[in-house]
């Protein structure tokens, strides 16, 4: 799933957090990094944030059925 313009990074993560499953950034070159890991959260995502304070995409892919639906509700009610 594609989501953007996230503003609320802290909201953001706090919905990753709460996900059941696995939750992974796709990168560029097609990697895949554990948005669940603190570090993974803080390394993958500094150079997305450097540019300024909303990202404009990003592509997650989720293990759990359930998590797109918790990302969902982030992207509506913020």
């Amino acid at each position: 799933m594609k989501i953007t313009n996230i503003t609320d990074i802290d909201g953001f993560f706090k919905a990753v957090d709460s996900c059941k499953g696995r939750v992974e950034l796709v990168t560029g070159e097609g990697d895949r990094l554990n948005l669940k890991s603190k570090l993974s959260q803080y390394v993958s995502l500094a150079n997305i944030f450097s540019n300024g304070t909303t990202i404009p995409e990003l592509e997650i892919v989720c293990s759990e059925p359930s998590d797109v639906d918790i990302l969902m509700k982030y992207m509506i009610q913020g």
